[in-house]
């Protein structure tokens, strides 16, 4: 692993740490009532304030947290540019946004107010150009004292990054691994596949951070390759700490049953935690008026953590995206090892 620098507390940490303590409380109702859940039950008049459900409140549909859960969400955020135009091209049809300060201030506001929705613990994101919107995402966001962005240091570079509740121990960089097409050639990630180590109340969380190659101006191989070799990396991590929860998110760029999502899945490597959702509650994007789930979470199977059944979500305003970006959150509760 290459270490790459840590956002630590900022000013709002305090604040954070109360909300996230009330938020992870411990929880009477525990695993049993975890794994049913809810669903197409009224809510009791009086319920306990130790279960939390996605929005808060138990209503259809939404499981109960079990106790010592972890909620992790990735989300696509759709190019949150910083205000400085790093490549001489930028607005109009270039592909680098100059947003004016209100405009980006706007979008910070409308992506902050989203993932605070989502209540969870962890938040891995796509397309964060720079330090400057992780920054600002963060001053809103006072639950997140911690948070990395993936940097890969190209001009005005999408990148991914986490945001999370507890400390970050340490960080690892993978994008300078060479990747194997089908065809034989080679190449390397498109973006940071960004390992990120948690202390969750003592014990040892793992998040892989990956954005795979898009489909505009397509290279199937390339995101192919970057899919079979996160399965190897994911899995090496998760043989070095056998005892620790680890999840891979972000968005992948392809669907259930294509040969990246296929290759992720090989051996029983990793578990897509949606399998267990209809397919038309976990797509997250629409292409051509067709509905696509290229948003994922896997958990590694040889690891101690654990996917809680019936908790995947797909978060979404109205039909279409979240927080003001093309693409919905996913969201699930996993258990690390007892």
């Amino acid at each position: 692993m290459h270490p790459l620098p840590i956002r630590g507390p900022h000013r709002s940490a305090v604040v954070g740490a109360s909300v996230s303590s009330f938020r992870r409380a411990p929880l009477v109702v525990g695993l049993l009532l975890g794994l049913f859940g809810c669903e197409g039950r009224a809510p009791p008049e009086n319920p306990d304030p130790g279960t939390q459900c996605l929005s808060g409140a138990c209503g259809e549909g939404e499981p109960l947290r079990p106790e010592g859960s972890v909620r992790i969400a990735a989300f696509n955020v759709h190019r949150l540019f910083d205000t400085v135009c790093d490549s001489s091209k930028c607005g109009g049809s270039e592909y680098e946004a100059l947003p004016s300060q209100t405009e980006f201030d706007a979008q910070v506001g409308r992506l902050s107010s989203s993932i605070s929705t989502l209540d969870a613990d962890v938040v891995i994101l796509a397309e964060v150009e720079t330090q400057v919107g992780l920054d600002a995402l963060q001053a809103r966001l006072p639950e997140f004292p911690h948070a990395v962005l993936g940097e890969t240091g190209g001009t005005a570079s999408v990148d991914v990054a986490v945001l999370s509740a507890f400390p970050i121990t340490s960080v690892g960089s993978h994008r300078d691994r060479v990747l194997t097409r089908p065809d034989g050639s080679t190449t390397r990630f498109s973006r940071e596949l960004l390992e990120v180590h948690l202390d969750v109340r003592g014990k040892e969380v793992i998040v892989f951070a990956a954005h795979f190659r898009s489909k505009v101006d397509d290279d199937p191989g390339r995101r192919y390759a970057e899919a079979d070799t996160a399965r190897a990396v994911v899995s090496q991590a998760a043989a070095r700490a056998p005892k620790a929860l680890v999840v891979l998110g972000g968005d992948l760029n392809d669907v259930p049953g294509s040969a990246p999502i296929n290759a992720l899945e090989r051996d029983a490597a990793l578990l897509r935690v949606a399998k267990d959702r209809p397919d038309d509650q976990t797509w997250t994007y629409m292409y051509s008026g067709q509905k696509q789930a290229i948003d994922h979470l896997f958990v590694a199977n040889a690891a101690g953590g654990t996917y809680v059944p019936g908790t995947f979500r797909a978060a979404r305003e109205g039909t279409r995206g979240f927080g003001g970006s093309d693409h919905a959150a996913v969201v699930a509760d996993f258990l690390p090892s007892p």
